[in-house]
């Protein structure tokens, strides 16, 4: 999963990188179509540039290293997996073009595209995805997926493009942990990662080579000629880190900006003009993401169930989403996106009921003593902060509606807001949080363990509100080893029972997403997965390009 800390990019839409990353990716189109506004113009004409706006930096171009949207989403289109999702959620080869799997599911054979090549002109082979393997698992690379990999009993490579894994037991997201990014073994091995160059100046296989990051402003892409599955139409890519969302959208209106991420408000009311409706697509699903509120369950505040279960209760989730969202969105109740198969719709429920959160408070301790409408135990207020991400309005927002709401039973609540680096490397990584209004990709594969587990509550890693339950362990290591749907099934439903009742997030929404593109880019089809699976084939007429990118 990714963190769900700013926006989606355009490259987040390819994804399903890694399984756990911050921030949101597809679903299907709301408008029901492409390429509507101006038709297909000459056809298909290589050229251009496309400028995306992004309200926060990249962190890091090594995708084991980080976790953030921004980074995987510019890492996607510089390096490839081995298998990836296709525009109806199927698996496909990416860097391999077949595999076998044996009886039983423990060995898997990878057989490698010849004639791959790496930026810098050497060949792909074999050697460089034993190479990531290797340093995924090694002990000194902060990284928080090496849990799939280290289920791995031998890895081995019988020729320069032949890959083969075997497992001791059955692993269900084996095939997909595969799509993690393969990196380049002639300029890594012997090195330690953490001071690569490559970290900034990236070298993989992908559609686009590096060209430049200035930090705070802009990562800019250029096409590669010689990639594997084509030349990409789109000469260049930018994206533009402008951190306030009201500003990005005046860019967009004066053409600074061809792509950008509306708000609820932005979507329903600010683009219903003849202006957008001329010169851009809007498109509209409801993503594979959702919005909670954390707690940081080693502050003491947080330790009774009963206090997080009233806190659920003291908040009006549609009065979030109606309210902020505008209607664009959907309430959540757990870690799944409603609809998909591993989501549970039985759950415990939490509906806005004031009355109800006082008296689960009560039973916690915690009362109004003195009558001054705050509630105390053993004389100290009940009292907390949330904080957010900069250039998030929705979730700022959302912290308001809370504030109002905890206020009603007797609750303080100060919300902090914070730039995204210090926010994610000084406050998240370090835990130094009471609360936190974030959000997490739902991967296609229902594996929670990364998130949930509670070996993975290490610095860096992402269960990073300390939850700690021994049944859920055991059900996310038996949902993870084996094959049979039924039976993963009744894990996930299980974990989700379980989650529910505890509470460690108080699951708020899953919002639409809600893409804008300049019109004058052709070729985007809406698919299961969103927009951007396709983007190596997005065009723009000859007559209509813009931009140079120079070479």
């Amino acid at each position: 999963m990714r963190h769900d800390l700013k926006h989606i990019t355009l490259a987040a839409l390819f994804v399903f990188l890694l399984p756990w990353i911050w921030h949101c990716s597809p679903g299907s189109s709301g408008n029901g179509g492409t390429d509507q506004k101006r038709g297909p113009g000459s056809g298909p004409a290589y050229g251009d540039i496309i400028v995306e706006g992004s309200i926060g930096d990249a962190s890091n171009l090594f995708p084991i290293l980080s976790s953030d949207s921004t980074s995987h989403g510019i890492a996607s289109l510089i390096y490839n997996g081995l298998v990836k999702y296709d525009k109806d959620l199927k698996v496909v080869g990416d860097l391999a073009k077949s595999w076998e799997i044996s009886k039983g599911g423990l060995v898997i054979t990878f057989h490698l595209r010849k004639g791959v090549r790496w930026h810098d002109g050497r060949p792909f082979t074999s050697a460089d995805v034993l190479y990531t393997y290797r340093v995924t698992i090694d002990p000194k690379t902060p990284t928080a997926y090496s849990g799939d990999f280290l289920k791995v009993r031998k890895a081995e490579t019988p020729g320069p493009y032949t890959f083969r894994v075997t497992y001791d037991k059955p692993f269900a997201p084996a095939l997909m942990s595969w799509s993690a990014a393969v990196m380049p073994r002639h300029l890594l091995e012997g090195k330690d990662i953490t001071r690569s160059p490559l970290a900034r100046h990236p070298v993989g296989t992908g559609p686009y080579m590096f060209r430049e990051w200035v930090t705070g402003q802009k990562i800019v892409l250029i096409s590669n000629p010689g990639y594997w599955e084509g030349r990409p139409y789109i000469d260049g890519y930018i994206m533009r880190i402008i951190p306030d969302m009201a500003t990005m959208f005046l860019e967009l209106r004066a053409g600074g900006v061809d792509r950008m991420d509306l708000t609820p408000l932005q979507y329903t009311r600010q683009t219903e003009n003849p202006l957008f409706r001329k010169n851009f697509e809007k498109y509209r699903y409801l993503s594979f993401s959702y919005t909670y509120l954390g707690y940081n369950l080693k502050n003491p505040l947080f330790a009774d169930k009963r206090v997080r279960q009233a806190i659920s209760h003291a908040m009006n989730k549609e009065e979030i989403i109606q309210g902020v969202l505008l209607g664009l969105g959907k309430e959540s109740t757990g870690p799944f996106k409603p609809g998909t198969w591993a989501y549970n719709p039985n759950v415990k429920r939490y509906p806005y009921d004031p009355v109800k959160a006082r008296e689960l408070l009560a039973q916690a301790g915690w009362k109004d003593s003195n009558g001054d409408g705050i509630l105390k135990k053993d004389g100290k207020p009940f009292a907390f902060e949330i904080i957010t991400n900069q250039g998030n309005e929705v979730r700022k927002k959302s912290a308001e509606i809370i504030q109002r709401r905890l206020a009603d039973i007797g609750i303080q609540v100060k919300i902090r807001v914070i730039e995204w680096a210090a926010f994610v490397k000084e406050f998240i990584n370090k835990r130094k949080f009471d609360a936190t209004i974030l959000g997490w990709t739902i991967p296609l594969d229902p594996d929670l363990y990364d998130v949930w587990h509670s070996s993975k509550t290490g610095p860096d890693e992402l269960n990073f509100i300390s939850f700690r339950n021994t049944e859920v362990d055991d059900l996310l290591e038996k949902g993870r080893s084996t094959f049979d749907v039924k039976e993963r099934k009744r894990c996930y439903d299980r974990i989700q029972e379980i989650i529910a009742e505890e509470q460690p997030y108080t699951f708020l929404y899953c919002p639409d997403a809600l893409p804008i593109i300049s019109a004058r880019f052709r070729g985007i089809q809406p698919a299961p997965i969103g927009i951007g699976y396709n983007f190596i084939k997005w065009y723009v007429p000859k007559e209509e390009q813009k931009l140079v990118m120079t070479r």
